[in-house]
């Protein structure tokens, strides 16, 4: 998510990285095809929801925010159903207020079905940041990870994005626990390079096992001049605040 049009040196060894999770987690049919390019939806996310589901930060938790990718569908289905609240991402932010509430106790389809990102959107209520609770867990879809706590999603920027403006808002602060569900192939041994505006996660949660990640600062906010203006115009809610926030900047 760099502010020019050519990738630079840190966003090609980020896609060099996916390039390479990608199509090991193909050749070792640990996701279905046709997963290249996308926050695979690996075999085993169930086992992985449940796994994460035992943990002390999952039992803690009133409020969830949750990506919006079929690989988070089990966590999502099981926040519900242990009546948490739930927010989810709408897909590329695209409405100015971005997120789906979902409160278990006022839907009135089937929990699993408005889990989906289709239910959701017919459960759910279109909230911005002014409308919404404080976040005690977010679920972050990942291509990769390592044990240090740094990960890379698909390379769109929209978990930092929303992450960002939660953070802004004083919705998620140290309190908060970023937890990344993942299948073990995408746990890499290698340095993840991170940018300013990279958020790293507190918990690994695979079908096998949990892995602690050292808690790392997080970016304060929104960083604007790491956005092209094409990027900003994409998405509304940041269409809004960008004349304000960029003249603080100057």
């Amino acid at each position: 998510m760099s502010g020019g049009g050519q990738m630079d040196g840190v966003d090609a060894a980020k896609q060099a990285l996916r390039d390479k999770v990608w199509r090991l987690l193909e050749q070792k049919r640990a996701v279905p095809e046709g997963s290249y390019g996308t926050i695979p939806g690996f075999y085993g996310a169930e086992a992985t929801a449940e796994r994460l589901a035992a943990t002390d930060a999952w039992h803690r938790a009133r409020t969830v925010k949750a990506n919006p990718d079929w690989a988070q569908l089990p966590v999502r289905a099981r926040a519900l159903e242990d009546r948490k609240h739930l927010y989810m991402a709408i897909p590329r932010m695209a409405d100015p207020r971005p997120f789906y509430e979902l409160d278990p106790d006022a839907i009135t389809v089937p929990l699993p079905e408005a889990a989906d990102k289709e239910g959701a959107a017919r459960a759910g209520k279109r909230v911005g940041a002014a409308q919404m609770r404080p976040i005690d867990l977010v679920v972050c879809g990942s291509v990769a990870v390592n044990r240090s706590g740094a990960r890379i999603g698909k390379g769109a920027g929209y978990s930092d994005l929303e992450v960002a403006l939660l953070i802004e808002a004083g919705l998620i602060t140290d309190a908060t626990t970023i937890v990344a569900p993942v299948h073990g192939l995408q746990v890499v041994d290698d340095d993840i390079p991170e940018s300013a505006h990279d958020f790293a996660v507190d918990l690994i949660v695979t079908p096998e096992e949990l892995i602690p990640c050292p808690r790392r600062q997080r970016p304060a906010g929104v960083v604007w001049e790491n956005l092209t203006d094409d990027k900003i115009a994409a998405i509304p809610v940041l269409a809004e605040s960008a004349p304000a926030q960029r003249g603080v900047q100057r």
